[in-house]
């Protein structure tokens, strides 16, 4: 009893009040820590911490951290607690299913996936190589981009897998499985997709939150992108100007073009963060990861014959990775959407909301990668793929119960509705009160709808 008269509380209220950089509280059970100063050194990045402050964090801190995690806890907690703490009935159910997993080990068994996909990789990289130098074929160099842009492909899930969670039995040899599967082998730096990701799990769907979803002036999801507003996550604005207007209008014609060359704009995003005045972890060896990627990449196309040959390759090799960045589309474009930060209180509704699953026979699961489970995937991002299709009839069970949304589309479904997304905001950008010269193709394609 002379423990519990000595708490201090506080309302949600007032907690909401300790949301802007210096002055960072959240709460986490009810019970409030001041992570100000502590917010630099979070290994998820400082987006994900902005992005709830000032709010109770419970059911994305089980999401994102192992046990071992809590134990950090106590030296950052200020004495309070939250006075009117409340834990919703979803909330519950998901904790206790978080912490049901947990009790059986699925969050620790990895199984051997991480092996099995850098021995393919390296054994696909092989392949490409003996390609390049031993063969004179026009058709086995094309064979070759294939296979690198499938290479590519799977090297980029082990870079993902292991940015959520250890694929390795040490934190130093998963970092190395890091820099190599991302950095050294496709070129892009973790430390930019682990900045960019993690604010797109927290904030997942949020149009000013999420930077998955702020590709203005090639693509709009919503038509609230036309009102110019703030991406918090880059802290710039959004301008829908002429050139956004024009783009926009054709996205949906666009859109499978620009994935082909998408590629180069994840490499551009690398440099940009590498080389700016933001704090970045590790940033030596990531540079270095991407030096390995910048030497030997050019090198190789340098052994084909000629400048046509290697202009085939290269856009081939980053046509064939257009297939992942699709997926990534595929999974949120269609779904909805909301305007301003998280709430940490409906951690569960965000997700299910925000997210598309894509149905798939199980011999294909090595070809998604474990992201064909996108919401599984979203609501228990440390949770090995190799356990997402088991964990996804429970997932199902629990938003029926919710009466939540649970959408698992097939391929062709979901690029039907990828499209029909693009196509309807691209009629709206075209809009009489905002004219756009149109021509004659698009009054063909659009006279009936």
């Amino acid at each position: 009893m002379a423990e519990q008269t000595k708490k201090r509380y506080i309302s949600s209220e007032d907690l909401k009040t300790h949301n802007k950089s210096g002055d960072l509280w959240i709460s986490i059970q009810g019970k409030v820590y001041d992570v100000s100063d502590w917010v630099r050194s979070h290994p998820g990045g400082e987006a994900a911490i902005l992005n709830l402050a000032g709010q109770d964090v419970t059911d994305a801190f089980i999401a994102y951290h192992p046990g071992t995690a809590w134990h950090h806890l106590e030296k950052l907690h200020n004495g309070y607690h939250v006075r009117d703490f409340h834990v919703s009935d979803v909330s519950r159910d998901y904790r206790r299913l978080a912490a049901e997993f947990s009790k059986r080990g699925l969050f620790d068994k990895k199984e051997h996936v991480t092996l099995y996909t850098l021995t393919c990789v390296a054994v696909m990289f092989a392949a490409v190589v003996y390609g390049v130098l031993a063969c004179t074929s026009v058709w086995a160099h094309l064979v070759s981009a294939v296979l690198l842009g499938l290479l590519w492909i799977q090297s980029a899930y082990v870079g993902h897998d292991s940015g959520h969670y250890n694929v390795t039995s040490t934190k130093p040899c998963n970092k190395i499985v890091q820099l190599l599967s991302g950095n050294c082998i496709t070129g892009i730096s973790i430390a930019w997709w682990k900045w960019t990701h993690n604010a797109h799990h927290i904030a997942c769907n949020s149009l000013d939150h999420d930077p998955d979803l702020q590709h203005i002036p090639i693509f709009a999801v919503s038509t609230k992108f036309f009102k110019s507003m703030t991406s918090r996550f880059y802290g710039r604005k959004l301008t829908f100007d002429p050139l956004a207007r024009f783009l926009i209008s054709y996205q949906h014609w666009t859109f499978y073009p620009v994935m082909c060359v998408g590629r180069i704009n994840l490499f551009v995003q690398t440099f940009l963060l590498l080389f700016s005045k933001r704090h970045v972890p590790d940033r030596a060896l990531n540079i270095a990861g991407i030096l390995v990627f910048w030497t030997w990449f050019p090198l190789l196309v340098s052994f084909l014959p000629n400048w046509p040959e290697r202009i085939i390759f290269v856009f081939t090799s980053f046509a064939v990775t257009a297939i992942q960045h699709v997926q990534f589309c595929l999974n949120h474009f269609a779904a909805d959407v909301y305007t301003g930060p998280p709430n940490g209180n409906d951690w569960f509704e965000k997700q299910t909301a925000g997210t598309l699953d894509i149905s798939c026979r199980s011999y294909m699961d090595w070809f998604f990668g474990g992201l064909q489970f996108q919401l599984e995937h979203h609501l228990f991002p440390r949770l090995p793929r190799c356990h997402l299709r088991r964990v996804s009839p429970v997932v199902q069970e629990l938003c029926k119960k919710h009466n939540l949304p649970y959408r698992s589309l097939s391929w062709w479904e979901a690029n039907v509705w990828t499209i029909r997304t693009l196509r309807n905001a691209a009629v709206q950008a075209r809009d009489a009160t905002n004219p756009v010269l149109k021509n004659l193709l698009w009054e063909a394609v659009n006279t009936h709808g």
